[in-house]
């Protein structure tokens, strides 16, 4: 199986915004399943769910459908926060035509070639919750003898955590990422899986966490 790059699957992330049309002639979609929430101009909250996106756009499926023009902020699990319009309607939601600055763009593109790939080697994460990269990375990593080290969060999900660090604890060793304790489940050369003792409150976990 070919694996896809960003530059070469998505040749025109770098090139502006473009009209809706346009956009679907130049960007390749990916078929996608994101949860998220939305807002809209009224400053409500709304869930949703991204089922094809490309750096140009996304479709979702959403009960509350504005109006074409509208202005849309979305939070889409893995991927994070998207700005743009409303490009059209559709029977399930509405489709927006994404507007972000031309490194988000870029980033975007590597996150989208990212799943695309997952998808196409049939790749599962065998994690129970979805997973979040927050913006915020820095945090520290205490052993069960009381060593500190910094380390890099790598992505957050309700139940545990991937990061990047200078220590190598045993598997099923104790460990605190900031105040949040969890044990070791996974181990290798300067990076490490903790599953958490208890799940993250859900109301504080979005791209903004920090532990």
């Amino acid at each position: 199986m070919t694996i896809a790059h960003a530059p070469a699957l998505f040749q025109s992330a770098s090139r502006g915004v473009t009209p809706p049309g346009a956009e679907r002639r130049r960007h390749q979609r990916v078929r996608v399943q994101l949860l998220g929430r939305y807002m809209l101009g009224d400053r409500q909250e709304y869930p949703c769910q991204a089922i094809d996106m490309s750096p140009g756009g996304a479709s979702l499926v959403a009960a509350v459908k504005g109006i074409t023009g509208d202005r849309v902020v979305c939070h889409l699990d893995q991927i994070g926060r998207v700005e743009g319009v409303i490009a059209r309607l559709t029977e399930t939601g509405f489709a927006i035509q994404i507007s972000v600055p031309l490194v988000r763009r870029e980033k975007l593109a590597e996150q989208l070639t990212w799943l695309a790939n997952r998808q196409a080697l049939g790749l599962l994460d065998g994690r129970r919750h979805i997973r979040i990269v927050p913006r915020l990375g820095r945090t520290t990593v205490t052993t069960q003898d009381v060593k500190t080290m910094p380390a890099r969060l790598l992505d957050v999900s309700l139940s545990g955590a991937a990061l990047q660090c200078d220590i190598r604890p045993a598997i099923g060793a104790t460990v605190s990422i900031g105040n949040t304790r969890g044990r070791v489940v996974r181990a290798s050369a300067g990076c490490l899986g903790i599953e958490f003792d208890a799940l993250l409150p859900i109301d504080t976990f979005d791209e903004h966490i920090v532990l």
